[in-house]
């Protein structure tokens, strides 16, 4: 760490941050957690929303594929995905859907403000978003696909939507 001149985790948790927040909702696998706490840390991200069935630190399984970045990224967990989304939009967050819907925004064409706070809610491996939860965003990212599957992991989707984003502030 000292030679790579990386910060504590104490000095991680002082840092100033993104103005991002991932919320997973009903995230089953604890691989997939585990990982987008990782890409959280990587790309100081202010925090993560648990949301129903997702596991919460500390546990194995998330801390295989975190490396520690679970104790780093701050993190709350939700009964109900809608609970957290409501609560980031009383914090002045536009929150954003990443998922294929009429109307969504393909990714390389979303526009962020200067300091905007943005909140992406990423679904479970199988049924992606819960359609209430959609209903409550303000839009819908999404990723361009040209193969022949129509969906990517969850944390792979977390690591290009919270990198573009990222590069956007």
């Amino acid at each position: 760490m000292t030679e790579m001149g990386r910060m504590s985790v104490d000095e991680y948790r002082d840092a100033e941050k993104q103005p991002l927040v991932v919320v997973l909702d009903h995230v089953r696998s604890l691989y997939n957690v585990g990982s987008v706490f990782r890409t959280s840390d990587a790309f100081r991200i202010s925090g993560v929303c648990l949301c129903g069935i997702t596991a919460c630190p500390p546990h194995p399984e998330i801390h295989k594929t975190a490396l520690g970045a679970e104790e780093s990224v701050a993190w709350q967990h939700f009964a109900q995905t809608e609970d957290a989304v409501r609560q980031l939009r009383e914090q002045g967050y536009r929150v954003l859907a990443v998922e294929q819907c009429e109307g969504s925004t393909l990714l390389q064409d979303f526009q962020r403000k200067p300091d905007e706070r943005i909140a992406v809610v990423l679904g479970n491996e199988v049924k992606g978003v819960q359609q209430q939860v959609v209903d409550m965003c303000d839009g819908c990212l999404e990723i361009p696909q040209f193969g022949t599957k129509h969906s990517l992991n969850v944390s792979v989707t977390a690591g290009i939507v919270l990198w573009h984003l990222s590069s956007l502030a």
